[in-house]
């Protein structure tokens, strides 16, 4: 048998829609290997609120299997391609119970295991809401992008400010080195320091008879 190897599964993190329009949940993955004609396509919906998962899609031998009984009875519809490794969802004529969390599994065998992918939809009843979420959204994304910027040049002002220092450490390090080598200067003769003073005196004494 072939050994197995991870399935890397991808959907988005968050979508948002208004009541009445339709929704695109895409799914797709990544597999080492060609794409298997067992390829399959299972998604689940979790309701906000709940703790209980409804299956409510899976493709499998390139047969769909669409949900017939549970919230979204003639109202979801497969739009994947499963060649192309993308297991996507169209869900149709939105309401407001349709908020919570869609989760995507695939297989490509024998490649099977890899961590389900979930992506969270959320419906309003008119664009102002849909915007101010979207908006909040982008807004916390700018702040953490101004927030690494500053950390990033801050980072660079401190690791410089550590390297000059530590430069000029060992400039001065260096220096008293030197001085060490050379050794220490020897203390003036105190008879010629005094036979320079007596002769500076008597050449400024005849000046001042000139």
């Amino acid at each position: 048998p072939e050994q197995s190897q991870a399935i890397v599964i991808y959907t988005g993190w968050e979508r948002h829609a208004l009541v009445g329009s339709d929704v695109r949940l895409s799914c797709s993955f990544f597999s080492w290997r060609w794409t298997s004609e067992d390829v399959s396509f299972s998604w689940t919906y979790r309701p906000d609120g709940s703790r209980d998962t409804i299956s409510i899609f899976h493709y499998t031998r390139g047969v769909p299997y669409l949900d017939n009984k549970g919230p979204f009875k003639d109202r979801l519809e497969f739009v994947g391609n499963p060649g192309r490794r993308d297991g996507s969802i169209l869900i149709k004529n939105l309401d407001l119970s349709d908020n919570g969390t869609f989760t995507c599994d695939a297989k490509n065998p024998p490649d099977i295991v890899g961590r389900p992918s979930s992506v969270r939809l959320l419906v309003f009843e008119n664009p102002i809401q849909a915007g101010v979420i979207t908006g909040a959204i982008i807004g916390v994304v700018l702040g953490l992008l101004v927030l690494i910027v500053v950390i990033y040049y801050l980072m660079r002002f401190l690791v410089a400010r550590r390297v000059f220092s530590l430069s000029v450490k060992h400039g001065k390090k260096k220096k008293e080195g030197s001085q060490q080598r050379q050794g220490p200067v020897p203390p003036a003769d105190p008879s010629k320091v005094k036979a320079a003073t007596s002769e500076k005196k008597k050449q400024e004494s005849r000046k001042d008879k000139k």
